[in-house]
């Protein structure tokens, strides 16, 4: 690391002022509109920031990649200075809601017409100021839910399904919950490219930087409904929080091999590990602390980051976990740690939607972080009916759909990429690369890594690393050169104007 840059990175910023917005859905609507007028420079940048998403795919709250901007993610009290010493404390852990009943002392048929109720006041509330709302609906439990109550009170919606690839081909329950409630349906199916151009036209005007792997697909869904004159998005994220995350046998496999260890990155060149994306998946959990291997996907070591920087950064990123540490030891479960890591992650699980519809002036709407319907759930229905024998989860909600749906076509068996990786290396390996050479002041080791990968990126491990790389480039680049990530992409010009 250069001595400028070092002396950057410690001392030389000095912040003018100091902005903290509130980005949980839960603590009531988002506004981003602080950060329009936001410098955005190279000497605001947080290079911890950087190693976050490197190692995690999103910035640790309340941290930004801005240093001078802190959000009041969800556990995180809005009215506190989150500049020094933030406080976490997370309030919608099971032994926080003593007062549920038991399961035998509601009446089911009760319990169902309360859900359908708060669920279609909360659709109406935080939809009341679109006048043509598009559902993100994946076609899995949340967005058939949510569909079903967004027939009776938005039934002008339209729905939208992506098809990122065939691992998560949920199609064919999603069009048929969306006739059968008699709501208009769309698909929209992956094209790398087309979405890569995408976030480059709007990626100006993405306000801050995350990285969740789902991230280019929302960015090419929320283009769409731009492009379809829809004025707003509605989002079947948020309620794992208070129904619970139940952990299952390779939940306990992972967390036992997580370990981190420190391996030699030659370990990842055999040809038999290199072919192999659960050797090579397996072997990043034994790299990895458990709690950090609860976030999905495949990320960069921390030896990959320092090499990436030049320098040891990932101590500093892994320092950031401490704001944590008493809510993670104080849970009376795995579950319940399980629970924190979702909650800490939902700064690229939601950060996702709010750039993209920030960037594009459509209104988000999180119907199910409603705090009547969110508080009525986790506090009066009983602990049963939200995770079931043997781990199900969302008991109620699954009955919920059941009233309307006697069977649905579910997937199987889940995938975990919602987005065409191996596409996207192969179609846009070069432009990454002329962004790396572009960047290298900051990751002076992102070109090497590149040039040594290129034959291993069908390798979706090593696909999802390139994915990172770019996304973080070009947002980068366009904050140090404004005019230069964005050159030569041709994308709908009604979506530039």
């Amino acid at each position: 690391m250069s001595a400028s840059l070092s002396e950057y990175s410690n001392t030389a910023f000095e912040t003018v002022r100091r902005i903290q917005i509130n980005t949980s859905p839960n603590a009531g609507e988002v506004d981003l509109s602080p950060l329009i007028d936001h410098a955005q420079d190279f000497a605001s940048l947080d290079l911890v920031s950087i190693a976050d998403i490197l190692r995690n795919a999103f910035v640790y709250p309340p941290h930004t990649i801005y240093r001078d901007v802190k959000i009041a993610a969800t556990g995180f009290d809005p009215a506190q200075d989150l500049h020094d010493n933030p406080r976490f404390h997370f309030p919608f852990q099971h032994a926080l809601a003593p007062s549920r009943p038991s399961a035998d002392a509601v009446d089911d048929d009760k319990l169902l017409h309360t859900y359908h109720h708060l669920l279609c006041d909360a659709v109406a509330r935080s939809t009341a100021g679109m006048r043509s709302p598009w559902l993100l609906q994946s076609g899995g439990k949340d967005s058939t839910s949510m569909a079903i109550a967004l027939a009776d009170v938005r039934p002008d919606s339209t729905c939208l399904t992506y098809l990122g690839g065939k691992e998560e081909d949920e199609v064919a329950s999603a069009r048929f919950v969306a006739r059968q409630l008699g709501l208009r349906h769309e698909v929209l199916v992956c094209d790398p490219r087309r979405a890569y151009d995408r976030y480059l036209a709007v990626l100006p005007r993405i306000p801050l930087l995350s990285a969740d792997f789902a991230a280019l697909s929302y960015v090419d869904l929320a283009t769409e409904v731009s492009l379809e004159q829809g004025d707003g998005m509605i989002d079947a994220l948020g309620s794992d929080q208070y129904f619970g995350v139940p952990l299952h046998r390779q939940d306990y496999i992972l967390a036992m091999l997580a370990r981190g260890l420190r391996l030699p990155q030659s370990i990842f060149q055999s040809p038999l590990v290199s072919r192999s994306f659960k050797l090579c998946f397996a072997l990043a959990t034994l790299q990895m602390g458990e709690f950090e291997r609860y976030f999905p996907g495949s990320r960069f070591s921390d030896v990959e980051v320092d090499t990436l920087f030049g320098w040891t950064i990932s101590t500093c990123s892994q320092r950031r976990m401490e704001t944590f540490h008493a809510d993670i030891a104080a849970a009376a479960s795995a579950e319940a740690v399980r629970r924190i890591s979702l909650v800490v992650g939902e700064s690229a699980h939601l950060a996702k939607g709010m750039n993209a519809a920030h960037a594009l002036s459509l209104r988000l709407a999180y119907p199910y972080a409603d705090p009547q319907f969110r508080d009525w759930i986790f506090h009066h229905v009983p602990s049963e009916r939200l995770i079931g024998p043997g781990g199900v989860n969302k008991v109620l909600m699954r009955q919920y759909i059941g009233r309307r749906f006697q069977q649905l076509p579910y997937v199987q068996a889940k995938g975990c990429f919602r987005f065409d990786l191996r596409g996207l290396a192969r179609q846009r390996f070069d432009q990454i690369y002329a962004f790396a050479q572009q960047t290298q002041m900051l990751l002076p080791g992102a070109p090497h890594w590149l040039e040594t990968h290129r034959n291993r990126l069908d390798n979706k491990y090593f696909a999802s690393k390139f994915y990172l790389l770019a996304m973080i480039l070009p947002w980068l680049l366009s904050r140090m050169h404004p005019t230069t990530a964005s050159e030569n992409v041709t994308v709908d010009e009604k979506v530039t104007s």
